[in-house]
């Protein structure tokens, strides 16, 4: 199953306004369809800004549930758009063309010689400024002067000032235009919408309404009221240290803590048996 798409910065006004529809509805069912339940009654267990913080942050979960009706929505807006731009690329491309001919859409030989004066003029006068500053200056560089190289260079300057008119000329109605056609663009309000993107994106409002939004408010009220059983704490028998799964090795002390050394005798020795001198070995 493919996941659902993500929700566009774009479209999150469209989320928050079915949002305040829902909670509306929500609110007046739980009030009975009077004013409302306040946000202190016992039978409202979350107020209007609760709720709605709560659906801002489950945005991708809600809008899962109308994820068709998204997808679909996405592809008509794009490819109004894509025809959009690539309308006005045309037309952009014919106004150059149009203007580089010296012809002027619904327009008479007065606008289109302008138009060619305005295309012309930089070029040609470029040109003739470089090539009588080029020679000029190198005769300039010849001794002596020649009398023409000086006319020559402020002729040189008189074109070069004249291109750099023409251009910021040309560059100042340029941007004229690009706001002026952007001013008549085709934008995404309610009023310049096409009828299918207007028709799409009124069923992604009514699916996310009825799939996604509802049944969100409802089971975070349901939630909210249902009371939760306290869990029990575990009992503190036993020792706090755990059992590491090993245990002491049992010694045992001697009976005798005092060493035992080894006991040595004496030799026995015996005097020899001398004699006096009368028994003396004759």
């Amino acid at each position: 199953m493919n996941s659902a798409p993500h929700l566009l910065n774009e479209d999150r006004q469209d989320f928050e306004h079915v949002l305040d529809d829902a909670l509306r509805i929500v609110l007046d069912d739980m009030g009975g369809g009077g004013s409302g339940p306040t946000p202190g009654d016992p039978g409202l267990p979350l107020n209007a800004e609760q709720l709605r913080t709560l659906a801002l942050a489950a945005t991708d979960e809600i809008n899962a549930a109308a994820a068709a009706e998204y997808e679909a929505y996405l592809a008509v807006r794009e490819e109004t758009r894509d025809a959009a731009r690539e309308a006005a690329r045309t037309r952009d491309n014919r106004a150059f063309g149009y203007a580089a001919m010296g012809v002027a859409d619904r327009s008479g030989s007065g606008a289109g010689l302008i138009a060619v004066l305005a295309v012309l003029t930089p070029l040609l006068s470029g040109a003739a400024a470089v090539i009588f500053l080029l020679i000029g200056y190198a005769m300039h560089a010849v001794s002596p002067e020649p009398a023409i190289a000086s006319p020559l260079r402020t002729a040189g300057w008189f074109f070069a000032a004249v291109a750099g008119a023409s251009v910021l000329l040309g560059g100042i109605g340029l941007l004229l235009t690009a706001l002026r056609d952007g001013s008549g663009a085709i934008h995404d309000g309610p009023d310049s919408l096409s009828p299918e993107v207007t028709q799409a994106r009124a069923r992604w409002r009514e699916a996310l309404l009825s799939l996604g939004m509802l049944p969100f408010l409802d089971d975070s009220l349901r939630d909210a009221a249902t009371p939760r059983p306290a869990t029990p704490a575990p009992p503190a028998t036993g020792p706090r240290m755990p059992h590491l799964g090993y245990s002491r090795p049992d010694f045992s002390s001697p009976q005798d803590p005092r060493p035992t050394a080894p006991r040595f005798s004496s030799p026995d020795f015996s005097s020899p048996d001398w004699g006096g001198p009368e028994h003396a070995p004759e």
